[in-house]
């Protein structure tokens, strides 16, 4: 029996967001540059993609730049820019294809001009897509997307548009990247490391953490649906206790 034959097509997640680690480590291992790392990794980013659509999740995110990323090496930047680039247009028609929606959140200003028009592109040329949408987190840190939505509703306050009592987690919601996506059910992160590093801080307050020991460019359609495998064999109580939820 294969491991996706085991997945309850009825407890599927609705939203899966990945923090994809492990391309450096990958590379090193191997004697090879840190950049061939990241080329490879945009494979097992194909596989993820391909894994979700085929099992029905309607959401997936992927953590692919963060704010702290910029601190990088500059050469090593320019490369991830340049892989982002031809990435998006290399999967724009498997995308159409496929009827994947791609989405972006994030401070993707900071971007270079040339990611920045060309994620616009293929952003607007799969809008009407609905089988899945597919999230990138570009230039993205969770403390600064929580300070952006704290100061948006501050002047909200001070220019008497709404006030102290109409602040609620729906107002919050609606002030954040992610305003079109439902709360996280599931976060994997690859490669050992057990943490979240300013991703989806808010968004994850109930998520189901997987941590595995398998490097990204190493993970595969069968590690995903392992994932899926055991989030569906945990009970998410939400604070209540597991009489509650039998009753």
């Amino acid at each position: 029996m294969s491991l996706q034959s085991k997945i309850n097509p009825n407890k599927l997640p609705r939203h899966v967001a990945i923090i994809m680690d492990g391309n450096g480590r990958w590379a090193k291992q191997k004697g090879l540059l840190r950049t061939v790392g990241h080329e490879n990794g945009s494979k097992a980013v194909r596989e993820v993609v391909e894994a979700c659509a085929e099992i029905n999740i309607p959401n997936l995110t992927l953590y692919a730049f963060s704010t702290e990323n910029w601190k990088r090496p500059k050469l090593e930047v320019e490369l991830l820019m340049k892989l982002l680039i031809n990435s998006l247009k290399k999967e724009i028609s498997t995308l159409e294809e496929n009827d994947i929606r791609l989405n972006a959140i994030g401070n993707l200003n900071a971007l270079p001009k040339k990611a920045h028009n060309e994620l616009i592109d293929v952003i607007e040329k799969t809008k009407s897509n609905t089988r899945m949408t597919l999230t990138l987190a570009l230039s993205y840190g969770s403390r600064e997307e929580i300070t952006k939505t704290i100061k948006e509703i501050s002047l909200k306050v001070k220019n008497n548009l709404i006030s102290p009592s109409d602040i609620d987690e729906s107002l919050i919601n609606k002030h954040l990247y992610t305003r079109s996506l439902p709360d996280v059910d599931l976060l994997i992160r690859t490669s050992g490391e057990q943490r979240i590093s300013n991703f989806l801080l808010w968004q994850i307050a109930y998520a189901e953490l997987y941590f595995t020991d398998t490097l990204w460019p190493d993970y595969s359609k069968e590690h995903l649906f392992e994932a899926i495998i055991n989030y569906q064999n945990r009970e998410r109580r939400f604070g209540k206790t597991s009489e509650q939820l039998q009753n």
